[in-house]
């Protein structure tokens, strides 16, 4: 094997260039649509929940460093796995959230020092809780009065299926909770697994009866979980491991590890492997050990969790965007294997961006059967990098080479080498496409970047004319995170654009009233009873929260995170539209404000200004409005003395770290702004406050210092 293909691990994203953050970030955004199409769609998972939600924070890691990545297919706020529509859904009282990930020792290291920052102790005294990262389908069970009454998978985060009667019957999970003082409300939380042994008879006894065989043991288990008849539930082996907790009327424990023994108490199964570490070296001795027993465990692993042990830090750490400051996943190394490429096709996206997908004669990695890669651009197939330097040590990928590919952390396919050696004769280059595969075969680009220099990425120039792209821009709009609408899969939605019967999202709305000409029921896998699901889930999504209606639109850059900025900066549709048309005509003092709000930048303003800017996309909008209402965002709970309020931290802070005073801000029901303006309630000034100092002067912003703050909030 050459010398390139030696393991490496995987680098800190703080430590990768932009270039190599932009390669990274393109492979990252295919694999994740993959594998959401394979468990939402086809509800058949080629990888566990720990493997996706790996994928993802990485992929949010380089997005909040590289926020000009950002684009509204983004998958980078998605938690778990959206509610499969076969059971009731459950709204979680408190989110599910996801683990930031370390893919090396140093990654833990830099874990430990942000905490040791944030917290400013005198000693750096921290204990954390560590224990094997089980590879499981997450779950959550309520308990009250000491009884259970729901249990629900973790779904997006929010909300999850109710698969209580299939719980039920685990032997793991206690109907009544054991031992005195237990809260009236206990949710519990934790990883319902499959064991190894249990998983090899379960495929052995499918393949006899000429059922489905599992790819591994965390599908094995969430396909055992998610059934509809709970006696097939019984039937399969499955065990529950409990390590968190959601709501609690009171808290019983003041630490991770005394919640862990509580745990064991009430009747639950624990990680026996659990252990309470003192110091950084323990914490990388330990996942030295436990990767060291990672093959004779019963059960499948793919690292190893490190919390905070005290709680009430916990709270104080408090969270960034949707992971905690207080936890993190450390990942085992890469698995390798070499297999044949036997074809690259070309996947266009919503905003016309080419991806080559490498089509893989299948090959086992770490558990999972591997038959995509994605091969980034033009460039990294040639074996050149976004800077020119030399990829692979500047082999190129041709169709029949025998490649290299690795799954990093256990989660990402990617081709890492070429064997030369293998190479068939008369192996040609692979050309790219220089015009689009859809029947229109529109020209073909490469973007251009910030500098104004030839990008790596391609794009189709025919917009919303392209059948790829009007399909994907439909597709989102109908997604769960936009207007969730039930029964308009991919598939409808190419029928109904291909009839001519959607041209634009508004075309939705009409459906029902068409009808009469439509004639929905007499369409092969179409009847009443579905047309009319169909259309009472069109008539259920005709309020739409804000956040959810801006996200909807498709703009570039304008992901779940950055709409709901903007719908908590605006508040209202009207106040968004006329900012946003303000923008597109270049009004400087609307164009500061949208700058000031916090996660909104050049970036986001220039797709913002140039959606809004063309004719199309405003007829588009103005078509839609008539159709729907949309909901003005949430107002912050009035619950404190700035609630409402926008504030700004300038300066040096000297009792609380710059994230912990914003985080504490938001927490109030106040938001942080990233620039002063003249909506600006408060500008809270340490030494060195600089120009936003004199910014709040000239605006007549009330200036505080750190006590006063203190003092106002209360703290």
């Amino acid at each position: 094997m050459a010398r390139s293909a030696k393991s490496k691990a995987l680098p800190d994203v703080a430590k990768l260039t932009k270039p190599q953050a932009k390669v990274e970030h393109m492979r990252l955004a295919l694999e994740l649509e993959g594998h959401d199409k394979r468990y939402y769609q086809e509800d058949a998972p080629s990888i566990s929940d720990a493997e996706y939600d790996a994928l993802r924070q990485r992929f949010n890691a380089i997005e909040k460093r590289f926020p000009e990545f950002v684009t509204s297919e983004s998958p980078s706020q998605k938690i778990g796995a959206a509610p499969s529509g076969r059971f009731r859904k459950v709204r979680h009282s408190l989110p599910m959230l996801s683990l930031d990930n370390a893919f090396a020792e140093q990654d833990v290291l830099d874990f430990v020092g942000r905490i040791e920052r944030f917290l400013k102790l005198p000693d750096n005294k921290i204990d954390f809780s560590a224990e094997p990262k089980i590879d499981g389908l997450s779950m959550s069970l309520r308990y009250e009065g000491g009884e259970l009454v729901t249990a629900a998978t973790r779904g997006d985060g929010a909300e999850g299926e109710d698969v209580t009667a299939n719980i039920r019957t685990l032997e793991d999970v206690p109907q009544t909770l054991k031992g005195r003082n237990i809260p009236d409300i206990c949710e519990v939380r934790g990883e319902v697994y499959m064991t190894k042994k249990a998983f090899l008879a379960l495929n052995e006894r499918q393949k006899a009866a000429g059922d489905t065989i599992f790819a591994n043991p965390r599908n094995s288990a969430a396909g055992s979980l998610r059934q509809k008849d709970p006696t097939i539930t019984a039937s399969r082996p499955l065990g529950f491991f409990a390590y968190a907790w959601g709501e609690m009327s009171a808290m019983p424990e003041a630490t991770q590890t005394g919640m862990i023994h509580w745990f064991e108490r009430c009747g639950f199964k624990t990680n026996p492997l659990t252990k309470l570490c003192h110091s950084t070296d323990e914490l990388i001795a330990f996942h030295r050990k436990i990767e060291e027993q990672r093959s004779h465990l019963d059960y499948d692993i793919d690292g190893v969790v490190y919390k905070v042990d005290r709680i009430d830090w916990q709270e104080r750490l408090g969270f960034v965007s949707r992971t905690p400051r207080w936890g993190i996943a450390h990942k085992f190394p890469a698995e390798r294997a070499m297999t044949v490429l036997r074809d690259i096709e070309i996947q266009v996206g919503r905003t016309g961006s080419f991806t080559p997908v490498g089509k893989l004669e299948p090959v086992g990695v770490g558990g999972v059967i591997v038959q995509n890669v994605t091969l980034h651009n033009e460039d990294y197939i040639r074996g050149v990098g976004n800077k020119g330097e030399e990829l692979r040590e500047g082999r190129d990928i041709r169709i029949g080479d025998t490649v290299v590919i690795q799954r990093a952390g256990d989660v990402i396919p990617q081709v890492v080498d070429v064997v030369i050696d293998k190479r068939p004769k008369g192996a040609k280059e692979y050309h790219f496409p220089k015009k689009c595969p859809c029947p229109l075969h529109t020209d073909v680009v490469r973007e251009e970047t910030a500098t104004g220099e030839e990008g790596s990425r391609a794009r189709c120039t025919g917009e919303f004319a392209c059948p790829f792209q009007k399909i994907e821009h439909l597709k989102l709009f109908v997604s769960r995170r936009a207007f969730d609408i039930d029964g308009l899969g991919e598939k409808q939605l190419q029928y109904f654009v291909d009839e001519g019967w959607v041209k634009d999202p508004a075309d939705i709305f009409t459906l029902q009233k068409r009808n009469n000409k439509l004639k929905l029921e007499e369409i092969e896998g179409y009847g009443e009873t579905s047309v009319r699901n169909l259309f009472g889930a069109i008539e259920s999504r005709r309020n739409i929260a804000l956040e959810r209606f801006i996200y909807a639109l498709g703009m570039r850059h304008v992901g779940e995170t950055t709409a709901l900025a903007l719908a908590r900066g605006y508040g209202s549709w009207d106040a968004f539209h006329e900012a946003s048309l303000k923008v597109a005509k270049g009004d400087e003092e609307a164009i500061a404000e949208m700058d000031a709000l916090d996660q909104i930048g050049d970036t986001v303003i220039q797709s913002v200004a140039a959606y809004f800017g063309e004719s199309h996309n405003k007829d588009i909008v103005e078509r839609l409005t008539r159709e729907v209402t949309i909901i003005d965002a949430e107002k912050p709970k009035k619950n404190s003395a700035i609630s409402g309020k926008t504030v700004v931290f300038s300066g040096s802070l000297e009792k609380m770290t710059r994230d912990e005073a914003k985080a504490n801000a938001e927490r109030l029901g106040a938001k942080a702004a990233s620039s002063v303006s003249k909506k600006t309630d408060y500008l809270i000034a340490g030494p060195g406050a600089g120009s936003k100092l004199a910014d709040a002067k000239k605006h007549g912003v009330t200036v505080l210092t750190e006590d006063e703050w203190l003092k106002l909030i209360g703290g």
